[in-house]
C-alpha cells in the first residue's frame, strides 16, 4: 500500500557480503513494512560478494531499490559509509542481510526516534540468561556481555547490548560523525563518538533470531577482542 503525501523518508541501508540465499527475501520483508507518514528508500551495498549475490542483485528489476556495487571488498563499515552517502532520507536505519532481525521492528524503533525526539535509537536484543540451567548460552552471547560491560564502564552508559544491529538515526546527526573504521568495529567507533558528544538516545526491545556458525555466522572469537580494544581506543581518541 502506497502512502499519500508521506511526511518523512526512512533510508534503509543493507550492507551485503555473500548473502545469496537471503538477500531477496530481506529486501521483500523491508518493502512490506508500513510506517505511518513515512516512505522507505532501500539502499543495498554489495561489498564484492563471491557467492553469487552480485548476480542475484544485478538481475533485480526493482527501481525503488538502489543497488551499489563495490569493486573490491572493503568491510562492513565501508559498505555502510557508501550507503550513507547515497541516502536522502530524514532518518537512517541499518539492516543486516540475514534473518537474525525482523524489519517489522522498524515501527517501534522509528516511533521512539520521532515521538521521543532523540538523536538515535538502539535496538536491544534479549539474550539467554547467564548461569541458567534452562538456557544455553552461546559463546558469542558471553562475548557480547563482556563487550557491554566494558562499554558501560568506559562511556558511563547502561546498555544491555553494545552491539545491536538495529540502529536508527536522524540523518543529519549520523552524517555529522566521522568514522575512520571500515570493518566490523565501525559500529563501536560510531557509538563511542555519539556517546562522547552527548547525543540523546533511547533503547527499545527488538526480536532476535541468532543464526549459528553452520548457518553462516561471521563473527569470530577474535572479533570480541578487537571490539574491546576498539572501545578503549575510541574512549581516549580525539574526536
Amino acid at each position: 500500500m502506497t502512502q499519500k503525501n508521506p511526511k518523512y523518508t526512512l533510508s534503509v541501508i543493507i550492507p551485503v557480503y555473500n548473502e545469496e540465499k537471503t538477500i531477496l527475501k530481506i529486501i521483500d520483508m523491508v518493502k512490506k513494512v508500513e510506517i505511518k507518514h513515512m516512505k522507505k528508500e532501500i539502499i543495498v551495498v554489495d561489498d564484492c560478494s563471491k557467492d553469487g549475490t552480485r548476480e542475484v542483485l544485478q538481475r533485480l528489476k526493482d527501481k525503488p531499490v538502489k543497488i551499489v556495487f563495490h569493486d573490491k571488498n572493503g568491510g562492513k563499515g565501508k559498505a555502510l559509509k557508501t550507503g550513507i552517502r547515497h541516502s536522502t532520507g530524514n532518518f537512517i536505519i541499518f539492516q543486516d542481510a540475514d534473518f537474525e532481525y525482523d524489519p517489522n521492528d522498524y515501527k517501534i524503533i522509528i516511533k521512539a526516534l520521532v515521538k521521543d525526539n532523540v538523536d538515535f535509537v538502539l535496538g536491544e536484543r534479549k539474550f539467554p540468561r547467564l548461569f541458567s540451567k534452562e538456557d544455553k548460552v552461546p559463546a558469542h552471547t558471553l562475548a557480547n556481555k563482556l563487550i557491554s560491560l566494558v562499554g558501560n564502564m568506559l562511556y558511563f552508559t547502561h546498555l544491555k547490548d553494545w552491539e545491536p544491529c538495529y540502529k536508527a538515526f536522524k540523518s543529519k546527526i549520523l552524517k555529522s560523525i566521522s568514522v575512520s573504521s571500515d570493518n566490523f568495529d565501525y559500529d563501536l567507533e560510531l557509538m563511542a563518538k555519539l556517546f562522547r558528544k552527548g547525543y540523546k538516545y533511547k533503547t527499545v526491545r527488538i526480536s532476535y533470531n541468532p543464526r549459528t556458525k553452520k548457518e553462516g555466522k561471521k563473527m569470530r572469537y577474535k572479533d570480541g577482542v578487537t571490539a574491546i580494544l576498539a572501545l578503549v581506543k575510541y574512549r581516549f581518541a580525539r574526536i
